[in-house]
């Protein structure tokens, strides 16, 4: 389960102010990347805490009664989010980093150091480290995690309203088997991401051959 190691190896070298930060999305065929930064008190003692894990692994009603928990007794929390149209343009690791910049942006009070999970972020000029698998490790991360994964599906399933025929509010943009059949039947939507296989393979047919019904 994730430990709060990390950050009380921060704390000794004189840091108060630490955010975990984590994204979700990356890998999803449609929809924005979302990013989110926590900072926790370093005296947070909850009979909850115990319970966090990285969001992928928790249900729904799990990662819903944590990301009110985390909005309780959190210092701070930012989100960010990359649109698809910029996934597009910038590759999804750009569009990632930008997300989370945003995140830390949005923290008040601001870090004075940055937990990350996997990637760094040379454009924050902040004490960091990126740890890998950091959502299964660092409890701020985990808890950043949960709150990326809840703030994206509400998105998702906001964009299901608009966008109907996809399940977008069940499969939340990744590429399940019902996604991917609605895909070839339907074709891309507007925020389908069209540099990512298969959508881009899709569009390729659909000049060639015509609307896909």
């Amino acid at each position: 389960m994730p430990s709060f190691i990390e950050e009380e190896l921060l704390a000794a070298q004189g840091y108060r102010l630490i955010a975990g930060v984590d994204e979700v999305g990356r890998g999803a065929l449609a929809g924005p990347v979302v990013a989110a930064a926590v900072i926790l008190p370093l005296d947070l003692d909850e009979p909850w805490l115990g319970q966090v894990s990285d969001s992928k692994l928790l249900t729904p009603g799990q990662r819903q009664l944590f990301f009110h928990h985390i909005q309780q007794v959190a210092v701070a929390i930012g989100i960010g989010a990359t649109a698809h149209d910029l996934i597009d343009k910038k590759g999804i690791v750009s569009a990632t980093r930008l997300a989370m910049k945003q995140a830390i942006e949005q923290l008040s009070p601001q870090p004075e150091s940055l937990l990350i999970d996997y990637l760094s972020l040379p454009e924050v000029g902040l004490p960091q480290k990126g740890i890998t698998d950091g959502d299964n490790l660092c409890l701020s991360i985990a808890c950043a995690s949960i709150i990326a994964k809840v703030a994206r599906d509400r998105l998702m399933v906001a964009f299901d309203r608009v966008y109907t025929g996809y399940g977008l509010a069940r499969n939340k943009g990744y590429g399940t088997e019902e996604h991917l059949a609605s895909l070839f039947r339907l074709g891309p939507c507007p925020i389908h991401r069209q540099s990512f296989s298969p959508v881009k393979d899709i569009m390729l047919h659909q000049r060639l051959f015509g609307e896909i019904r």
